[in-house]
């Protein structure tokens, strides 16, 4: 398989793991808000094959313990099981990014106990769904089948969500509420802008609207908590 990006050490992406991040290029969705454009788009070029990642986790036993996979969309790639199959042999943790439009194979990696952890984005309340991930129409089935399995099984998850004043007000977020409600936790994200982004003048809803977003979801996730918001 081929990776289109690493970040070779990160305290973020990964909660409570010294981790690395690699990007896998490819996406059904096209958010207008994505910061990683460049691996939906083609213009990323592949920086390296799996081998050479194994190679690389070898040399970092020392200073990483897991790994985070995201996109793209990771879950675009039927041989992610075998991925990270590689990944784990060389005893690191990992750690999954997806859109949850893949239910199946996310079953298969949970069933499997493939990761410690899954973050999965929940874009918007669902007559929004589709504009915000940038397409005529969704299969939402495919969204709720994917929060159930996370919210039914015995893998470490989060749900969340990137807040644009564009496209998000207060009752979208009491609509994605109901959509997660009882989830273990949920992070609002609070979008910042840079040249990738595909979209233009899009814009960051201000401190105390995204307290407000936060104030409503925990009626239904008690664990928000916000990202980005100082």
């Amino acid at each position: 398989m081929k990776l289109h990006g690493i970040q070779k050490m990160t305290l973020l992406d990964f909660p409570g793991v010294v981790s690395c991040t690699i990007f896998l290029g490819g996406c059904d969705f096209r958010c207008p808000f994505c910061h990683n454009f460049e691996l939906i788009d083609g213009t990323a070029q592949p920086v390296m094959d799996d081998s050479e990642l194994i190679e690389f986790l070898r040399g970092r036993k020392a200073l990483l313990d897991g790994v985070a996979i995201t996109g793209g969309e990771p879950c675009l790639h039927k041989d992610l099981p075998e991925l990270i199959k590689m990944i784990r042999a060389e005893g690191y943790k990992v750690k999954l990014d997806t859109n949850g439009y893949h239910p199946e194979m996310l079953k298969e990696i949970l069933d499997g106990h493939l990761v410690e952890y899954v973050a999965m984005d929940i874009k918007n309340s669902e007559e929004k769904y589709a504009l915000t991930c940038g397409l005529e129409s969704i299969d939402l089935d495919k969204i709720k089948k994917s929060i159930s399995l996370l919210m039914n099984g015995d893998t470490d998850y989060e749900f969340r969500t990137t807040v644009i004043k564009e496209f998000h007000e207060e009752s979208d977020f009491e609509k994605m509420g109901e959509m997660i409600k009882g989830a273990k936790r949920y992070f609002l994200q609070r979008f910042t802008d840079r040249d990738s982004v595909p979209y233009g003048n899009l814009s960051a809803p201000s401190f105390d609207e995204m307290r407000k977003y936060a104030e409503i979801s925990r009626k239904y996730v008690p664990e928000t908590e916000l990202r980005g918001v100082e």
